[in-house]
């Protein structure tokens, strides 16, 4: 049986390249990739692997590889199903949400992608559904979102304690 692809399910004001707040990307994805591994919160599924696909986008402003031909100059998705891989052998990860920020972090950390998109389905979990998951997006942190927040920060811990408390005694 053909699933269809989880992340063309989304609206189209999901899709980053068509909205108007956001850089042009370039998407690198890997569509059904299809593993077993250990997962759940159910006495059934932590003895024995079970099968899972990941399909997941990770998006670049303007790969330079477009330019140099060369594939260190974008996300290598031979690597990446390497990763995928070894993830899936071992994690500790219970439920597909911690499962899929995980792999977020992997292609935000390790390849450097700046927005990613993860779907991880459990096809065949229950007898009268083709698959249950999660999808999440993360974007990067930029440096002018990131600078505000650590200078927000860093004044509260600095204007920690400067100020007696108000006693009513």
């Amino acid at each position: 049986m053909h699933l269809p692809h989880p992340l063309q399910r989304l609206p189209a004001s999901a899709d980053p390249s068509l909205r108007s707040d956001t850089a042009p990307m370039d998407i690198i994805f890997i569509d059904g990739f299809r593993g077993n591994t250990v997962i759940g919160i159910c006495d059934d599924e932590l003895h024995a692997p079970q099968p899972v696909r990941i399909d997941l986008s990770a998006g670049l402003p303007r790969s330079l590889a477009c330019s140099t031909d060369r594939i260190g100059d974008t996300i290598d998705y031979g690597a990446v199903r390497s990763a995928l891989r070894e993830l899936l052998e071992s994690h500790r990860f219970q439920l597909l949400e911690a499962f899929a920020e995980g792999i977020a972090n992997l292609l935000l950390g390790r390849f450097g992608a700046h927005w990613v998109r993860v779907a991880v389905t459990k096809p065949g979990k229950f007898d009268d559904v083709d698959g249950v998951g999660v999808i999440i997006e993360r974007r990067r942190a930029t440096p002018e979102h990131a600078a505000p927040r650590r200078a927000a920060e860093v004044l509260h811990v600095l204007g920690t304690g400067l100020f007696p408390e108000n006693r009513l005694d």
